[in-house]
């Protein structure tokens, strides 16, 4: 299996967008294309959302802990 490219995955989902603006689709590929987005949307939000919780904790005398930044 492939590893995660975030870069891609938003230059593929950028290309989706551009063709869908253009308003030249059928019916057919413009949902095609439109669910293709939404999949890569979605594992976009996630991958992400697992990048922050995983910042969100540091090393502190060998365990990991959550991270409360000074306000």
């Amino acid at each position: 299996m492939k590893k995660f490219n975030l870069e891609e995955k938003l230059t593929e989902l950028e290309d989706l967008v551009k063709d869908l603006e253009k308003g030249d689709l059928d019916l057919d590929s413009a949902i095609s294309k439109y669910t293709k987005a939404m999949a890569i949307a979605k594992e976009c939000n996630e991958y992400l959302a697992n990048a922050e919780e995983q910042i969100n904790k540091i090393l502190v005398d060998g365990k990991l802990e959550d991270f409360v930044p000074n306000n």
